[in-house]
């Protein structure tokens, strides 16, 4: 009981520095605003059919992620979370969420010793793919995660400006 407290916390503080580094790290560019376009119904339908063919096989067709995606597997790697209203997804502004689909995590945190399973789809995918993606996942949250996503965009936004 004690060792999987340790655990918890242990992965808890790791989360959040993780997340710091995310936020924090100087390396890349803010994303162009506005970003995802969740009512705008031709870019969600691009999103979809973009996501079930690079995401899906990883984050599941209906946005549910793979079992246990809190706990890393025998590779040592974390399992792909869910993109549903019940992952942490909707907890990242547009711009850091932009950058790790792009980049991947490593890059995206500048964490280059950072082992994961999400490639990267920098060259697979152009930034507007990759906003159709993010816009049809946002698209399928609930309106009160919706809400609380748009304050974190607009909180973020609010510390990037001198």
């Amino acid at each position: 009981m004690k060792i999987r407290f340790f655990l918890l916390v242990a992965a808890a503080v790791g989360a959040v520095g993780l997340l710091a580094a995310l936020v924090l790290h100087p390396g890349h560019p803010p994303a162009p605003r506005p970003l995802l376009r969740p009512d705008d119904t031709r870019v969600v339908m691009r999103g979809e059919r973009l996501y079930q063919a690079h995401c899906a096989s990883c984050h599941g067709a209906n946005l549910e992620g793979q079992a246990d995606w809190r706990e890393p597997g025998a590779d040592g790697l974390l399992p792909a979370p869910p993109h549903d209203q019940g992952g942490h997804t909707w907890h990242h502004p547009d711009e850091l969420l932009l950058r790790i689909t792009k980049y991947g995590v490593a890059k995206a945190a500048g964490l280059p010793e950072h082992k994961s399973a999400m490639p990267a789809f920098e060259g697979v995918l152009s930034d507007e793919e990759i906003v159709a993606v993010l816009s049809w996942i946002k698209s399928k949250w609930p309106d009160a995660v919706r809400e609380k996503h748009d304050k974190i965009n607009a909180q973020y936004r609010a510390a990037q400006r001198p």
